[in-house]
């Protein structure tokens, strides 16, 4: 019982994985409506994972109505009643945000700098206090530059999401690293995520081409800014972000 779904993709986040396989036992009735779940504990050894994985997982159902908690416990709701099914409803939001097209390349870097003025309050930082920043840039079969993103993390990011805090480490900071999954490791953290983005479009300049101008900030549950990003998009490519 350790693989949740053996036709999962191993990029799935393990928490989406005990999720799907939880809403099929639920949709298939195997666990009836108004059954008590097994407990974190129990479910985290079923699944060999820790329990800050199975919560994130109970969370996702709670959200998609599958399951119902309170202070006795965790119970199945009613599929039918709900009109629920095993299919995912939508798919995962991957980190900056954008298409991943076969003819478009993606570069990727970070760095330690001194955020903008206008950051450092909602960082978190001290004035002059350098952040985490991500530059990712995707260029065209032409070279021609389709969409650019700079990502700050607050120290908030830093101190609860593990795999983000590893790039304190110098060694760590890959030359194009790879944090699609970032929303993801900020669930497992168990961290409830609210995205807040403002786009606007800009007036293209003579000869040129109108561009997709996006700023989203992302905070915990508690007000707390995790990471504010700014996105530049041309025209000409679709800025794609799923909820």
């Amino acid at each position: 019982m350790g693989n949740p779904n053996p036709g999962t993709s191993a990029e799935t986040p393990r928490y989406l994985q005990i999720a799907a396989s939880l809403r099929e036992e639920i949709v298939e009735r195997r666990i009836p409506p108004g059954a008590r779940l097994s407990s974190e504990r129990s479910l985290s050894q079923r699944y060999r994972v820790n329990r800050q994985t199975v919560r994130s997982a109970l969370q996702l159902l709670r959200q998609e109505r599958f399951v119902i908690t309170d202070r006795r416990g965790t119970f199945a709701a009613d599929p039918e009643a709900e009109g629920l099914t095993a299919v995912p409803r939508a798919r995962r939001r991957t980190f900056p945000g954008g298409p991943w097209a076969p003819e478009a390349q993606a570069q990727a870097s970070l760095a330690w700098e001194a955020p903008p003025s206008s950051l450092v309050r909602h960082l978190q930082l001290a004035s002059g206090e350098e952040a985490l920043v991500h530059r990712h840039v995707i260029v065209g079969r032409e070279g021609q530059v389709l969409q650019r993103a700079v990502s700050w993390f607050s120290r908030a990011a830093l101190r609860e999401i593990p795999q983000l805090a590893r790039y304190r480490r110098a060694r760590d900071r890959h030359q194009h690293p790879d944090l699609r999954h970032l929303y993801h490791w900020m669930r497992q953290a168990g961290l409830e995520v609210v995205h807040q983005e403002a786009v606007g479009v800009s007036a293209a300049p003579t000869g040129g081409a109108a561009r997709l101008a996006v700023h989203r900030m992302v905070s915990d549950h508690h007000g707390q800014v995790l990471e504010i990003t700014d996105i530049d998009v041309s025209a000409s490519w679709v800025y794609e972000f799923s909820a």
